[in-house]
Parts: structure tokens; C-alpha cells; sequence
């Protein structure tokens, strides 16, 4: 099992595991790896020490790469919690897709029960339903939240 630092064009920073290295050049070129915050296909392998097993030891072991970055801890940290979140949110709501505009206002105007719900709608639609005093938030959702992770 490989476990590689990865990152995007966008550089956040992620953690990969694969059953070798031809698993990893092969998921790569059939596009089929993505950031998890962004879901940007331009993913590069990052520099990092091996760890190796080598028995017990009463040494600690080494730190992640960066971990003594506190700004990059920071950053890291933050993306994190913006997945977790996100992900409670995807699981929280039901997607209406592009009748998200529509469903809104049916709750709105009680013609329909109230539910969280998310969707996509265009930004003068968006502005448009803030106008009728219907609460919209946008939010970027990467594709890779909407489907199961593995």
C-alpha cells in the first residue's frame, strides 16, 4: 500500500493511498483522481519521506511533512473542517437540482413542505428569490461530495 502527500493546481494538500505506484499513475491518467475540496482533475504527487516500519521503537514517530508549518497546519485544518461540514450538509438536504428556484418558492408560499434542500439556480434567480424574502446561501459543493467517498 502507497500512502502519497497530494496536490492540486489550487494547492490544497491531501493524502492518497494506493495499491502501488502503476495504481496511482493509471487513476491518473484516466482522470479519475480528484481534490476532495475542489475537485480539480491536476493532481501532482508532493515530496515525502518514507516512514518505515522497522519494529517497535520508543522513538515518536515523525511528524507529517508540514506539521511543523502552522500556517500550512492551519490551512489544512480549515479544509477539513469545511468537508466535515459540508458533508453534514449534503446529507442533511435534498438535492433538487436545476427546480431549486421552484421548490424554494413552494416552501415558501406553503405549497409545499418544508425541507432543507439545495440546488442550482443562476445568480439572478438567486438575487430574485432574496427579493421575495426567500433565504438562499450559495455554496460551492464539489462533485466528489456527492457521491459516495471511498
Amino acid at each position: 500500500m502507497k500512502v502519497l502527500d497530494l496536490q492540486c493546481a489550487h494547492l490544497h494538500t491531501f493524502e492518497g493511498w494506493f495499491a502501488s505506484e502503476e495504481d496511482y499513475q493509471d487513476q491518473i491518467a484516466r482522470g479519475l483522481l480528484g481534490c476532495p475540496v475542489c475537485n480539480d482533475r491536476h493532481v501532482v504527487k508532493l515530496l515525502s519521506a518514507p516512514r518505515l516500519n522497522l519494529g517497535a521503537s520508543a522513538e515518536a514517530a515523525p511528524s507529517a511533512p508540514g506539521s511543523g508549518d502552522r500556517a500550512e497546519a492551519t490551512v489544512q485544518a480549515t479544509q477539513a473542517a469545511w468537508l466535515q461540514m459540508a458533508r453534514r450538509l449534503v446529507e442533511g438536504t435534498e438535492d433538487v437540482g436545476e427546480r431549486f428556484a421552484e421548490v424554494a418558492r413552494q416552501m415558501h408560499y406553503g405549497e409545499a413542505e418544508e425541507r432543507g434542500i439545495r440546488g442550482k439556480t443562476t445568480p439572478e434567480e438567486a438575487g430574485a428569490l432574496l427579493e421575495e424574502g426567500i433565504p438562499v446561501l450559495p455554496l460551492f459543493l464539489p462533485e466528489s461530495l456527492k457521491g459516495p467517498l471511498q
